[in-house]
């Protein structure tokens, strides 16, 4: 039987950025370092894939820093933590590994420095997200209001509208973060913002991919988790930029192929989460029904290292 023809757009960048190597590699590490088990407050990233291939090397998952014994390492996730949770570990003398992405303890950072300045913080993020509630537990309550949409700048209660700064999650939406802004500054005048965009490139950069692959698909493919924040803001993104189907699947086996009965023209991208092989196994399912014809949309090249911390590059 004759396969029909697809071409397949394969967005680049796409799939880990430097924060999630990272992470994935502190875990490993702290595994050979310390041996197994070694505790994760939270998913290191948020990727099922990935998180159950650490956990069969020996890593614990838990969500909070009680359910973990005095005498085995924590490693805290890649989206941040509120400053009670190291504290606490410090007190109950505690090995602990911050695997932070350091894009995020720069957004921690210039919220301090804000702070430190007198200036009220507003976030841009969403509520309930682990680095939101991570960068707004860097100051005391009431420090930081959150603001999800341009709506929600109207009915926020500031302290002093001269005396504000905003902060962003990472993986948000330019374009809305964009819209946010706006209203902020259209709002409150004076409101100083970070000196360089808080949106980090790598969700920046494949967001810019996809609305480049958008203009040439008829439907999308988003490698990633259902809460996995930059990866859901892909399948928005590439549904604002014209592709007219844009579907989320954590691997090849969540793919509802009759929604791409029909179609000649696909692409792929992967969220910052998501590791190269499950894009690999979509592709190679792909190929089994379809005779394919691959090209890469490239906007971007990628060349940013994060190193370990010195715990970990001190192996025993």
């Amino acid at each position: 039987m004759t396969k029909p023809p697809l071409t397949l757009y394969l967005a680049a960048p796409r799939g880990f950025c430097a924060g999630v190597d990272r992470a994935i590699k502190i875990v490993e590490k702290a595994l050979t370092k310390w041996g197994a088990p070694v505790y994760v407050r939270h998913e290191i990233v948020h990727n099922k894939f990935v998180v159950d291939d650490l956990r069969a090397k020996g890593a614990i998952f838990v969500e909070e820093l009680s359910e973990c014994p005095t005498d085995r390492p924590v490693i805290f996730s890649a989206h941040g933590v509120p400053k009670s949770v190291p504290a606490e570990a410090a007190e109950r003398e505690m090995i602990y590994v911050d695997a932070t992405c350091p894009l995020v303890s720069k957004v921690h950072i210039e919220a301090e420095r804000h702070s430190a300045a007198g200036l009220q913080i507003i976030m841009i993020g969403h509520a309930g997200h682990p680095e939101t509630i991570g960068t707004m537990g860097q100051l005391p309550q009431g420090e930081v209001l959150l603001v999800e949409t341009p709506d929600d700048v109207s009915h926020i209660d500031v302290r002093d509208p001269d005396k504000l700064a905003f902060v962003t999650q990472t993986t948000l939406s330019v374009d809305d973060t964009a819209d946010i802004v706006t209203a902020l500054q259209a709002r409150f005048p004076n409101i100083q913002g970070p000196h360089k965009e808080d949106i980090c490139y790598a969700t920046t950069n494949r967001q810019e991919a996809v609305k480049a692959m958008a203009r040439q698909v008829e439907a999308m493919l988003v490698v990633g988790a259902p809460n996995s924040s930059n990866s859901r803001r892909l399948v928005e993104v590439g549904a604002k930029a014209g592709c007219t189907y844009s579907q989320l699947v954590q691997r090849a086996t969540d793919v509802d192929w009759r929604a791409l009965d029909g179609i000649a023209s696909l692409g792929i991208t992967a969220g910052a989460s998501a590791p190269e092989v499950l894009v690999d196994e979509v592709i190679a399912a792909l190929n089994e029904r379809y005779d394919l014809t691959i090209a890469e949309v490239e906007t971007a090249k990628e060349s940013v290292h994060f190193k370990v911390p010195r715990i970990l590059r001190e192996i025993a």
